[in-house]
């Protein structure tokens, strides 16, 4: 699941709870009367926060007036189920245009990237494989070489092809133990071509790295850089 549909799926149980718990206020109001200015500004925080939905623009007097009828037990504009129409209306269109703005930064980050690895495999001391991966022999250690199922210790360094750190060890204070068959197709590659003591530099395409969807920072469709330090091989 994409971190765009948990965002979505997320808001509509919050929103949900948030009805619910809206719903069961309004029919046992304490007596005592409203929460006071700050508190209640709070509360309206605190649901959007939950709800995460701040793509969106909001008439905000409608939406006041959307809480406060639910909240207070008075008959509201629309039903629960043109309500939830409403809502999920919004949704696939702010769904919509996500997906087309991830196809079109899609598009320009494979094109950016076919053509890096274009110019690149022709650079003295580059090495291309038969799934295109490229990778460059920074030192040669002497030391034994890990399979595709061994763990190893490693330093590294990843970046975008604009230069952009995306992850490191080195940042983190020192080595990680990585189990090579739960990385991307290229690091697995990659690594199992070193020796222990190596250090290499791997140009990663987009389909050996995250492909079109992306993760977390790194853009969809991006090929991506690596400098590994093979420190050993975990036994």
């Amino acid at each position: 699941m994409t971190k765009r549909f948990s965002v979505f799926f997320k808001a509509v149980l919050t929103l949900c709870l948030c009805a619910g718990l809206l719903v069961s206020c309004g029919r046992n109001k304490p007596a005592d009367g409203a929460l006071d200015k700050d508190t209640s500004y709070a509360v309206g925080m605190l649901i959007a926060m939950e709800i995460g939905l701040n793509e969106l623009s909001f008439d905000y007097k409608a939406l006041s007036d959307g809480f406060r009828d639910v909240n207070e037990g008075k008959e509201t504009r629309l039903t629960t189920d043109e309500a939830i129409e409403k809502f999920n209306a919004a949704i696939a269109k702010l769904q919509a245009e996500n997906n087309e703005r991830l196809w079109i930064e899609g598009e320009k980050n494979r094109v950016e990237g076919e053509t890096f690895l274009a110019e690149n495999r022709d650079k003295d001391g580059i090495i291309t494989t038969a799934s295109g991966l490229q990778y460059e022999v920074i030192t040669q250690g002497s030391g034994a070489r890990p399979s595709a199922t061994d763990t190893v210790l490693v330093n590294y360094e990843g970046t975008l092809l604009d230069g952009t750190v995306f992850d490191s060890s080195y940042e983190r204070g020192g080595p990680t133990e990585i189990p090579l068959n739960m990385v991307i197709p290229g690091w697995t590659e990659g690594v199992t071509r070193m020796n222990e003591g190596s250090t290499f530099r791997f140009f990663i395409p987009s389909e050996l790295a995250y492909g079109p969807n992306g993760g977390g920072i790194i853009p969809p469709n991006a090929a991506l850089i690596f400098r590994v330090e093979l420190i050993s091989i975990q036994r």
